[in-house]
């Protein structure tokens, strides 16, 4: 979803040369109906909609349910874009104007995420005053509902699945973003942030998600 006719066509052209098929929507209205009611593996958000901002469209699409991978693309120095996107359900984020090669390399890993790579036989799971089903892709919190993307739901399996192991950010890089060359980026720790204010009781102290200064993040529960 993008207003710009020549970053779409420029888009357009070269995902279709990588033999993906792409659709497009020129204002937010349109593109949250699209997203809604279509089966789409992967959705490409800007944050400068008209008439629905991207932040209000991927809120959107997380509310019905749909759980495909959505990257948002956000203006240049705008750290808060980033992070209100990831907050309310965005998978990864780039910044305009960016490198076609590492669009490219971003949609792959997110396309290569959604197949998926991490096995997991862990169907549902309790800890504190949470209870994750992976099966419905829900999230409870003493009862009430709690908003994670696709990419918060795959890293809360893949931590659980190994409790106790301290898993470095290159290795969580790799297994759940899906990376085979490690980009520079604080993506895994602002995904950790996030679930911690979601779940956590006190994110400042987490009980469950937790940091091993140096080595990387495990999950204790």
């Amino acid at each position: 979803m993008e207003d710009e006719p020549g970053l779409v066509m420029t888009l357009s052209d070269r995902l279709r040369a990588e033999d993906h098929e792409v659709d497009d929507a020129g204002d937010g209205v349109t593109g949250l109906e699209k997203a809604v009611s279509g089966a789409y593996d992967l959705v490409i958000l800007d944050v400068g909609l008209p008439r629905k901002n991207g932040f209000d469209v991927c809120r959107g699409i997380r509310e019905s349910g749909k759980h495909m991978p959505i990257l948002m693309l956000t203006a240049r120095g705008q750290v808060v874009d980033k992070v209100v996107g990831l907050q309310i359900g965005a998978d990864d984020y780039l910044t305009k104007p960016f490198d076609m090669m590492e669009l490219m390399a971003r949609v792959g890993a997110l396309l290569r995420r959604a197949e998926p790579r991490v096995a997991s036989d862990t169907q549902a799971y309790e800890f504190g005053a949470v209870k994750v089903d992976f099966r419905r892709g829900e999230a409870l919190k003493a009862g009430k509902r709690v908003m994670l993307s696709a990419r918060e739901f795959q890293l809360v399996r893949y931590l659980i699945d190994r409790k106790g192991e301290i898993i470095s950010r290159e290795k969580l890089l790799h297994d759940v973003w899906g990376y085979n060359a490690l980009p520079e980026t604080r993506t895994v720790d602002v995904h950790m942030a996030w679930l911690r204010r979601k779940l956590e009781d006190n994110p400042r102290v987490p009980e469950y998600f937790v940091t091993v200064r140096g080595m990387g993040y495990k999950f204790e529960g």
